[in-house]
């Protein structure tokens, strides 16, 4: 009888250490609520307001899973397959992809980084925009990154991607990312073009010291167009072609700075980005974007927060955006809270003699026409819901 009791307790010991070793993790996120937009570009009526139900404004609605398994002496496995998606009609994110935000598996090793293959964030994305922009540090989220987000700060996620994280070097964090094409062509090459293959690739470095953190990034896309499904939003782009060979971007570069101080219940951070857009013909659009902004917790469950946002360009499109955003975030729980925020953007320059038009958002988003506004002054505000799971 001793002998039966004590083996059943080294099965079960055994079967709890095997459980531990491997583990797989359901996660996600629902934002859900009402906006009020005005200078509504409407096919019929021109310019009006607009009050809409929308998703994904303060951050994209998803789905996902985790998992790692310990292989031992601090070696890993892991992956991720997350799936975006609309919660107001149900539909795929992401080019209608099953797993269009994130999907990658990989090792990692407890003192060195780790290595994963698959669909991925530019460190573009993982550095600046989580980190230093409004959009990453405040819940103003996809209304707060810059005009159609051609600086790859949200939606930068390369496919075919095989990428590398450092682990933490007292305080020093590093990596490197390259996109294969796996293509020699595609449907919007203009004629005569023999190749227009979507490589990509991207580095990132990052450094906290207690309050202070500056971080850095590069990204690199040829014919970003050619991404299935495409890695960023390419109506600002669009906007340097005359027709012909100009119809096709060649190549997407960005890079950009920025920096953070966090004092008590205090956040502060400063970024810089810059974006060239060069056609196959013709000349190219230089993007610089300058932002600032705050944050402050009022109470454990209250934040407020204030950004501003200068942004040019200068070539085939001549133009200037000034923004604010502000945002009030009140949480219910852990996991729920609901929000309010209010943007505004007043534009101004041409393209082609035509005034350049406001555009709150990426043309990614239904909250605001991917046209544009059909004036050179829009106002956005939204009151929403958030939970996480």
């Amino acid at each position: 009888m001793k002998n039966k009791i004590l083996t059943t307790a080294i099965l079960a010991t055994f079967a709890g250490a095997a459980h531990a070793q491997s583990s797989v993790t359901l996660y996600g996120l629902i934002d859900a609520g009402v906006n009020y937009v005005n200078h509504v570009q409407n096919a019929t009526k021109g310019s009006s307001s607009a009050y809409t139900f929308a998703d994904g404004v303060a951050q994209g609605s998803r789905w996902g899973l985790r998992g790692s398994e310990d292989l031992g002496g601090g070696l890993k496995a892991i992956f991720v397959l997350e799936n975006g998606f609309n919660i107001g009609n149900g539909t795929l994110g992401q080019g209608n992809s099953m797993f269009g935000r994130q999907a990658y598996v990989g090792l990692t090793q407890t003192n060195i980084g780790s290595l994963t293959f698959g669909r991925q964030y530019s460190f573009s994305t993982d550095v600046l925009g989580s980190q230093y922009s409004t959009g990453g540090n405040t819940v103003s989220g996809n209304w707060a990154y810059h005009v159609n987000d051609v600086d790859q700060l949200t939606s930068s996620r390369i496919s075919n991607a095989v990428k590398f994280q450092s682990v933490n070097y007292s305080g020093f964090t590093f990596g490197g990312l390259y996109g294969f094409s796996n293509t020699t062509s595609f449907a919007g090459a203009p004629a005569g073009t023999t190749t227009a293959s979507s490589r990509a690739y991207s580095f990132g470095a990052n450094y906290a010291y207690g309050p202070f953190s500056l971080g850095g990034a590069y990204t690199d896309i040829t014919y970003p167009a050619a991404a299935s499904p495409t890695s960023f939003s390419t109506t600002l782009a669009n906007v340097n072609t005359t027709g012909g060979a100009k119809g096709v971007i060649h190549d997407l570069r960005s890079f950009g700075f920025g920096g953070r101080y966090v004092a008590g219940a205090a956040t502060m951070w400063l970024l810089w980005t810059n974006t060239r857009f060069a056609p196959i013909a013709g000349s190219s659009t230089i993007y610089n974007a300058y932002e600032a902004g705050g944050k402050y917790a009022f109470t454990p469950a209250f934040t407020g927060a204030l950004g501003y946002t200068y942004s040019r360009s200068s070539g085939l499109v001549t133009a200037h955006w000034n923004q604010v955003n502000a945002s009030a975030d009140y949480a219910l729980s852990k996991r729920t809270d609901v929000y309010a925020l209010v943007a505004y953007q007043d534009a101004s320059g041409t393209y082609q003699g035509a005034p350049v038009q406001a555009q709150i958002g990426s043309s990614a988003s239904s909250i605001i026409a991917p046209s544009g506004s059909g004036s050179q002054n829009q106002v956005a505000v939204r009151l929403g819901i958030r939970h996480k799971f």
